[in-house]
């Protein structure tokens, strides 16, 4: 692990609550977040700050570093609202924050990894980077790519994945949860050699 690298993350996550928006392009925060607590193993509990977190520990041995996974309960839109306070009551600064969406910019299947940056128009982030008084925290932008067919953007974000991206859904996943983990042990510029594509 690279000794310069922060001991604390705050993982979030971005995704709307309950079963209606589950198997969502825009919940693809919240699908990463349960592949990454099922690797670490534990549960997520509710906290006052309306959120769903798990605290545990990437990797084994003493120097791995204290991961807080996180999936704000406050609908997309309000994200900041839960996740500011929960970093404050960690104690992690805002590049201690990974923030797991969906982007429209990049095809179904493709990810990169960047710190900061604009919001591009999802809500999730524009929430995040209010609430948090930055944009500088990390990102790991999973490509849901943009409809094939004319179409409203908020009717595509919110439908169910494709029967053909389904397919390839879960090993993508698996992938950003490989990203989230090299950049937590390796540091930005190695990760985004190995992931972004």
């Amino acid at each position: 692990m690279n000794s310069n690298l922060p001991n604390t993350w705050l993982v979030v996550g971005l995704g709307n609550p309950g079963e209606k928006y589950a198997g969502t392009r825009h919940n693809i925060g919240f699908l990463v977040a349960d592949e990454l607590a099922r690797r670490y193993g534990g549960k997520f509990t509710s906290n006052k700050y309306r959120a769903l977190v798990l605290e545990t520990r990437a990797g084994i041995g003493g120097a791995s570093p204290r991961v807080i996974i996180v999936k704000p309960e406050t609908y997309m839109n309000d994200s900041g609202a839960a996740v500011a306070p929960l970093a404050q009551y960690f104690n992690c600064a805002p590049d201690q924050v990974i923030a797991v969406h969906d982007e429209l910019d990049i095809p179904f299947n493709t990810l990169r990894v960047k710190l900061g940056g604009g919001d591009n128009g999802h809500n999730g982030l524009k929430s995040l980077t209010q609430s948090l008084g930055t944009a500088d925290y990390y990102r790991i932008r999973a490509g849901i790519g943009r409809p094939s067919t004319p179409q409203d953007t908020a009717d595509y974000v919110l439908a169910n994945f494709s029967k053909e991206e389904r397919k390839n859904t879960p090993e993508f996943i698996v992938r950003c949860c490989d990203a989230i983990e090299s950049l937590m042990e390796k540091g930005l510029e190695i990760t985004q050699q190995n992931f972004n594509q």
